[in-house]
C-alpha cells in the first residue's frame, strides 16, 4: 500500500529522540545506521513473454526508441549527427557569452605542429576536455584556448625534407615550415573535433602569429632590462646533427650508448712541492679515465679532489709510477690485471703545484688543480679537464683563468686548433680513433674498454650531441631559483609526488641557453656593430621591433631593410652610431622560451585604455575579457604530461617569475604517457603504435573495429593518469563493453519513462514510498561522491562511483525491487508515478554525471528524456540537480533496516524464490518496530511498502513469532544496529523472520503469489484488466 501517513516515521524518530534528550533537535540532524547493503536474489517478476497473451498489452513494459546497441557505421554516423544536432561547435562561444559568477581557466599548452594526431594528444586533450566540461555544467565560464607551437627545427627539417636548408634564404625557409606546420595544426584540429573537444576552433592561438610574437618580445624585454639575458661565450650542448645549440629540454638521454673509454697517463713534469721528499723525481704519471678521448686535445688541467686521499703506485708487471685516488687503487689494479704497491700516499691538497706535460701536445704544459666536482664513484679520481667541452670544465676555468679554446666546429668536426692530424676529422667517430692512436704512439695509452652509458641525444634527430664553446644567449636562472621556487610552494601539484621532480629540475638548471641557429622561429631582436661585434639592443629596440611583428609578423626582420628596423629616432634612444655600422642578428629564440611566453600573450588581461598594446587584442572581444574581477591573471590549471616537468611548466615557470613574480597557474597536474598493452614505449618498428583515427574510425583488419569518440574518451577518464597509460585492443574492448552495460542500463531508464513528463506527473517527495525517498537520498549521496571525483581531476574515481551506484543500487536492488509496481500498478498510481518520478531523477543525475566523459552518450540520451523543450541539450542546462529535502531523518534506518531483515531471510533461501514465501518478522516493542511499523501500518498485506521491499507474497509483523509455526516454516535471526546523533541514541534491536511457504497462487498477470486460485486475477490486477477491456 501506499504511505498515508506521510509524517508517521518522523514522528517515530521524534519520540525516540524526546526519551533520549528532550529538545535536542534530533529529527533535524542527520542520522547514521549500521546495516549492510541488501542485494537481491534474481529477478521476482515476469517479462512481457511469460504472460498469458490476454493480459499482455495491460502490462505496462518498458518502451524506447533509444538504440540498446550501436557499433560500425551507425555509431559513428550517430556520433556526428549528435554533434551537429547539439551545438557542439558552439557550446564554447555560448558559455563565454553567458553570466557567470566565476571563471575556470585551463590553459592549453601548445601541442607541436609537426605531425600527425597520436593518443598522446587523445590523452592529454580529453583529460582537458573532461576538466572543462564539468566546470561549465557547474556554472563557471571557461578560459581555454587552444594552442600550436609552431616554430623548431623538427618542424623546418620536416619541411624541407631532403632538400636541406642550402640554397634557401631564410625567407623560403619559414615559408615551407610555416605551410607545414599549418598542415599539421588543420589535420590535428579536426582530430580534436571530431574526439568532441569543447572550444572555439576559430579562434586558437599559434606562436608564429605576429600578436603572439610581440607579446613574447615584451617578455624578452622585460627580462632583458632586469639584466636576466645576456650574452655570452661558453660551452652549450651543441648538435652536430642540427647545427645549433640546444638547452637541456632539447635532450633526451639514451643509455644504451656507447664510449670507447680510456686510461691515459699525464707524465709529472713538476712535482707537487708537497710531493717532493718523498723522492719521487722523474717517473710519476698521472693516470686519468675518460669517456670522450677526442676532448684530450683540448686539455687545460687535471683536476683533483681536495680532502681526497691519493697514492702513488708501482705496477707490478712494467714497474711504471702512477697517481691515482686511494681508493679507487684496488679497482684500477683489477682492471689493467697486475699488482698495485703503494710507494707514498698524501692528500688532496699536497697535490697543489704540480705540472704535467700534455701527452699529445708535448711542448704544453697542464697545471694539477683543486676542484668539488671530482667524484670516486668511477674512474681513477683524477679529472681531465677541457674547459671548452664540460660544463664543470668550464667552471674551473673561470676560477682559476684557464683558456677556453673550442676545437670543434658546428658540425661537429676539429678545426684547424686541434691540429693538421685532426682538422676536419668527426670528433665522435673518426676524431675518437686518431686521438686514442695519438695517445697510443705517445705511450700515454693505458687502457681502453667499452663503456655503455647514458649520453645526451639531440630529441629531434636522435643523433648524440658534444659540449662545445659559442657566444650564445642565456637566461641567468641560478638567479630566479629561489623565486621559482618559492612560488611553486603556492602551486597545487597533481600528484603532489612530482613536486620533487620540478624542484630539483630547477635546481639543476643554472643557466638557460634560448638563441639557436636556425631560421623557423621569433628572431632575437638584436643588432651587432659591424666592426665590434658588440650587440645593441635595448627596450627602445625591443618595444619597436615588438611593435613591428604586431603588424606584419617576424618574417618582416628579413624582409625589410635595416633602417626600418633600426630607425633613427631608436638610434638615438640608444645612442648608437649611424644605422650603417649595424647587422641585424641571425639567431632565433628557443620554443621553449616561444611557448614559455604564453601565458603573456594568453592569459594577460586586457588594461582599459591599452586596447592596441593588448597581446590578445587579436581575438574578438568575448575572449578578451578578464579572467577574474580580482586582476588575478594565473590559470586555474596546466594539465600537461610528465616531460614538461622540465619543459614548458619549467619555462613557463621561469618567465612568468621573472616578469611577474609569481607563477603562471595555480594548479599543475601531471599525467603520464600513453604505452602499449605490454607497457612499451609506442614504435612503429615494434608495430605496437595506436591511431586514435582508426580508433574511433576503425582500421581495414577486422581486429580494428569503429570504437567511436566516446569509448576513446572512457579509455582515457578510466585509466590511472598518474602512472604510464596503456591503450590496445584489451583496453578499447573493456571500455566499449562498460560502455555497452551503462546504455542497457539507460535504456531501462528511459523505457520506463515512456509516456511520463516530469513537469507535471512529478510526485511531491514527501508523497513517494519510502523506498523511493531512499533512492533519492542515495541519488544525492551518488552526486556528492562523483562531484569530488572530478574536482580531484580523478574522472578514474567518477567512473567506479557510477559503476558502483548502477551495480549495487540500482541493479541490485532498486531496479529488482520497483518492476512490479512499475509494469502491473495502474499506469497513474501514485505509486508508479512516485517510482518514476525517481528514475527521472536517476536518468538525469546519471546522464549529467557521465557527460564530461561521454558526452556523445549523454546528449543522445537526453534527446530521448522526458521533460525538455525541443533544441534544449545537457551541456546547456547544468550539473546534476539534487535536492537537500531529500535527506530525510529516519529514512535511511527505516530502508536499511527492512534490508538487514532481508538479507538473513534470503540467506535462510538459497537458490529459491523469494515471492513464493509469506513472511512473519518478530521484533521487540522499540525503535525498529516503529520504523517497521511506519513501512507496513497493517499486521499483515500483501501490498504494503515493507512486502515490496522484502518481494515476498506476504508479511506479518508482530513482536513475537507464533507458536504454531509450520514444520517447513524457514527460521532466521540478527540484529539491527540504529546509531543515532553520533551514538547518542544507540539501540541493538533484535529481529526473528519466520519464512513460510505461500498457500497462495500466482497471479496470471503479475505473476506474484497473491491470487486465491491460478486461474484468477490477484485484488490488484483484477480492476486493473477490467477497466482495460
Amino acid at each position: 500500500m501506499l504511505l498515508c501517513r506521510g509524517s508517521a516515521l518522523s514522528r517515530t524518530v521524534a519520540r525516540w529522540g524526546r526519551r533520549s534528550q528532550p529538545g535536542d533537535g534530533l529529527l533535524h540532524r542527520t542520522l547514521s545506521f549500521s546495516s549492510s547493503r541488501c542485494v537481491s536474489s534474481g529477478e521476482v517478476r515476469a517479462e512481457s513473454g511469460s504472460a498469458p497473451g490476454l493480459y499482455r498489452d495491460t502490462v505496462l513494459l518498458p518502451r524506447s526508441e533509444f538504440p540498446m546497441k550501436l557499433t560500425g557505421q551507425k555509431l559513428l554516423e550517430r556520433e556526428v549527427q549528435t554533434q551537429q544536432e547539439c551545438g557542439f561547435a558552439d557550446l564554447y562561444s555560448w558559455q563565454r557569452e553567458r553570466k557567470a559568477k566565476k571563471e575556470f581557466c585551463l590553459h592549453d599548452g601548445p601541442p607541436y605542429a609537426n605531425g600527425d594526431p597520436h593518443v598522446g594528444h587523445a590523452l592529454n586533450k580529453i583529460l582537458k576536455d573532461i576538466r572543462n566540461r564539468f566546470e561549465m555544467l557547474r556554472g563557471r565560464q571557461i578560459h581555454f584556448l587552444p594552442g600550436w607551437d609552431c616554430h623548431g627545427l623538427p618542424i623546418e627539417l620536416k619541411a624541407l625534407g631532403e632538400l636541406g636548408t642550402s640554397g634557401l634564404s631564410p625567407l623560403q625557409i619559414r615559408q615551407k615550415a610555416r605551410e607545414f606546420a599549418q598542415g599539421a595544426i588543420a589535420r590535428q584540429k579536426a582530430a580534436f573535433q571530431r574526439w568532441g573537444l569543447m572550444a572555439d576552433w576559430d579562434q586558437c592561438y599559434y606562436t608564429y602569429d605576429g600578436a603572439y610574437e610581440a607579446a613574447e618580445l615584451k617578455v624578452f624585454q622585460e627580462m632583458h632590462s632586469k639584466g636576466l639575458i645576456y650574452q655570452d661565450y661558453k660551452p652549450v650542448f651543441w648538435s652536430p646533427s642540427s647545427r645549433t645549440a640546444l638547452a637541456e629540454a632539447e635532450l633526451e638521454y639514451n643509455p644504451e650508448h656507447v664510449s670507447r673509454a680510456i686510461y691515459a697517463t699525464f707524465p709529472l713534469s713538476t712535482l707537487p712541492p708537497g710531493m717532493a721528499p718523498h723522492g719521487l723525481e722523474g717517473g710519476v704519471s698521472v693516470l686519468v679515465w675518460t669517456t670522450q678521448p677526442w676532448t684530450i686535445p683540448a686539455n687545460q688541467a687535471v683536476c683533483y679532489m681536495p680532502n681526497a686521499q691519493y697514492s702513488v703506485v708501482n705496477r707490478a708487471d712494467n714497474s711504471q709510477l702512477l697517481l691515482v685516488a686511494t681508493e679507487r687503487t684496488a679497482s684500477v689494479a683489477a682492471l689493467l690485471g697486475t699488482e698495485l704497491e703503494t710507494v707514498g700516499t698524501f692528500t688532496g691538497s699536497q697535490l697543489e703545484g704540480g705540472i704535467c706535460t700534455h701527452p699529445t701536445i708535448p711542448d704544453k704544459l697542464v697545471p694539477l688543480l683543486p676542484a668539488n666536482h671530482v667524484t670516486m664513484a668511477k674512474g681513477t679520481g683524477l679529472v681531465h679537464t677541457a674547459p671548452a667541452h664540460g660544463m664543470e670544465d668550464y667552471s674551473v676555468a673561470s676560477h682559476f683563468k684557464l683558456s677556453v679554446e673550442c676545437i670543434v666546429d658546428e658540425d661537429g668536426k676539429f678545426t684547424q686548433l686541434a691540429g693538421p692530424e685532426l682538422q676536419n676529422l668527426p670528433v665522435m667517430k673518426q676524431g675518437t680513433d686518431r686521438v686514442i692512436s695519438m695517445l697510443e704512439d705517445a705511450g700515454a695509452l693505458v687502457k681502453e674498454e667499452q663503456c655503455v652509458h647514458s649520453y645526451p641525444y639531440d630529441w629531434r634527430t636522435k643523433q648524440p650531441v658534444v659540449i662545445r664553446p659559442s657566444k650564445q644567449w642565456f637566461i641567468n636562472t641560478a638567479s630566479l631559483k629561489d623565486k621559482a621556487k618559492e612560488a611553486l610552494q603556492k602551486v597545487r601539484v597533481l600528484p603532489e609526488s612530482a613536486r620533487g621532480s620540478l624542484l630539483s629540475m630547477l635546481d639543476r638548471r643554472t643557466y638557460w641557453c634560448i638563441s639557436r641557429q636556425r631560421s623557423w622561429g621569433v628572431p632575437i631582436p638584436v643588432f651587432y656593430h659591424r666592426e665590434t661585434g658588440e650587440p645593441l639592443i635595448n627596450k627602445h629596440i625591443v618595444s619597436h621591433i615588438a611593435t613591428l611583428f604586431k603588424e606584419k609578423g617576424s618574417d618582416c626582420w628579413w624582409e625589410l631593410p635595416i633602417e626600418t628596423l633600426l630607425p633613427d629616432n631608436v638610434l638615438k634612444k640608444s645612442d648608437a652610431g649611424p644605422v650603417t655600422d649595424y647587422v641585424r642578428g641571425e639567431d632565433v629564440l628557443d620554443i621553449w622560451f616561444d611557448s614559455g611566453a604564453s601565458w603573456a600573450a594568453v592569459l594577460e588581461e586586457e588594461t582599459e585604455g591599452e586596447t592596441a598594446e593588448s597581446p590578445l587584442s587579436w581575438l574578438p572581444a568575448p575572449l578578451r575579457k578578464p579572467l577574474v574581477a580580482e586582476s588575478d591573471t594565473r590559470a586555474d590549471a596546466y594539465v600537461e604530461g610528465k616531460d614538461q616537468i622540465g619543459g614548458w611548466f619549467q619555462s613557463s615557470l621561469l618567465t612568468s617569475v621573472a616578469v611577474r613574480n609569481k607563477a603562471p597557474y595555480k594548479s599543475l597536474m601531471v599525467h603520464g604517457f600513453a604505452v602499449s598493452e605490454k607497457g612499451e614505449k609506442m614504435s612503429k618498428s615494434l608495430g605496437n603504435v595506436v591511431d586514435p583515427d582508426v580508433v574511433i574510425n576503425g582500421g581495414k583488419e577486422p581486429s580494428t573495429p569503429a570504437y567511436g569518440a566516446d569509448v576513446l574518451r572512457w579509455w582515457v577518464a578510466e585509466s590511472n593518469i598518474f602512472s604510464e597509460v596503456q591503450i590496445g585492443p584489451s583496453a578499447l574492448n573493456s571500455a566499449r563493453d562498460s560502455i555497452g552495460k551503462l546504455r542497457n542500463t539507460l535504456r531501462f531508464l528511459l523505457g520506463n519513462l515512456q509516456g511520463f513528463d516530469p513537469r507535471t506527473q512529478a510526485v511531491d517527495p514527501k508523497q513517494m514510498h519510502y523506498i523511493d525517498q531512499y533512492m533519492l537520498h542515495q541519488l544525492r549521496e551518488y552526486s556528492i561522491k562523483v562531484t569530488d571525483a572530478y574536482s580531484e581531476y580523478d574522472a578514474g574515481r567518477a567512473i567506479r562511483v557510477l559503476q558502483a551506484f548502477i551495480n549495487r543500487e540500482l541493479s541490485s536492488f532498486y531496479f529488482s525491487i520497483i518492476k512490479d509496481r512499475l509494469y502491473c500498478d495502474p499506469e497513474d498510481s501514485l505509486g508508479r508515478r512516485s517510482c518514476q518520478t525517481v528514475l527521472e531523477e536517476i536518468l538525469d543525475g546519471v546522464t549529467r554525471s557521465i557527460s564530461p566523459i561521454l558526452p556523445h552518450l549523454a546528449e543522445e540520451v537526453y534527446l530521448h528524456a522526458p521533460g525538455h523543450d525541443e533544441g534544449e541539450t545537457l551541456f546547456r542546462s547544468g550539473w546534476i540537480k539534487s535536492s537537500s529535502v531529500w535527506r530525510r531523518p529516519g529514512l535511511e534506518e527505516a530502508v536499511e533496516g527492512a534490508c538487514a531483515i532481508r538479507d538473513s531471510f534470503l540467506s535462510s533461501i538459497p537458490g529459491k524464490n523469494a515471492a513464493q514465501y509469506d513472511l512473519t518478522i518478530a521484533i521487540e516493542p522499540g525503535l525498529l518496530f516503529e520504523l517497521m511499523e511506519s513501512l507496513q501500518e497493517e499486521a499483515s498485506s500483501t501490498s504494503s511498502q515493507l512486502a515490496e521491499l522484502m518481494t515476498v507474497a506476504r508479511v506479518t509483523l508482530t513482536c513475537t513469532l507464533p507458536r504454531d509455526l509450520p514444520p517447513d516454516a524457514l527460521l532466521s535471526h540478527g540484529t539491527f544496529l540504529i546509531n543515532l546523533e553520533g551514538g547518542v541514541i544507540r539501540e541493538d534491536s533484535a529481529y526473528s523472520v519466520a519464512a513460510v511457504p505461500t498457500a497462495a497462487a500466482r497471479c496470471p498477470r503479475c505473476r506474484r503469489y497473491t491470487a486465491k486460485s491460478a486461474d484468477c486475477l490477484c485484488p490488484r490486477c483484477q480492476p486493473i484488466v477490467s477497466q482495460a477491456h
